[in-house]
């Protein structure tokens, strides 16, 4: 069973609850790393809890959402070996898994319906890392120190 890190701010608080929702139904261990409410609170706290989750391991895969997603992918691609996809449609969370080794998914929750949003997590947790040509490109992302 894998193991599922999801967190959110207060723009994505209520599609959070969605998605734990349809994981659990899925049989997904799944991680609330908060916010716990819909009161104004700040992104990057929930999204380093989350890349924290994927990144030492206790969690395989992880789930951010905001109002546009963007302030969460880049909170969690500060994490080394964190690659967060920032994805509004199914088909760019898919080719962020298999182009891009994704391990984070964020979600715009204020531009997706809860269908989209249910649709988005699905095509992230069942597409897999192609490797091949792409495996190339992914190990070039991490900065090398250069000496």
């Amino acid at each position: 069973m894998e193991k599922i890190a999801i967190g959110s701010d207060h723009a994505g608080f209520k599609k959070k609850a969605l998605i734990i929702y349809h994981l659990n139904e899925l049989g997904y261990n799944v991680k609330d790393y908060g916010t716990y409410a819909d009161e104004s609170t700040d992104y990057p706290d929930y999204a380093h809890a989350v890349a924290g989750a994927v990144e030492n391991k206790s969690a395989d895969l992880g789930v951010l959402l905001c109002g546009s997603a963007n302030g969460v992918s880049m909170t969690a691609n500060k994490h080394q070996n964190i690659r967060a996809a920032l994805s509004w449609i199914p088909e760019i969370a898919r080719l962020g898994r298999e182009h891009n080794d994704a391990n984070i998914v964020a979600i715009p929750a204020r531009y997706v319906s809860d269908k989209q949003t249910i649709e988005i997590v699905d095509a992230f947790l069942k597409a897999k890392f192609e490797g091949g040509r792409h495996a190339r490109r992914v190990n070039k992302i991490a900065i090398k120190s250069q000496k």
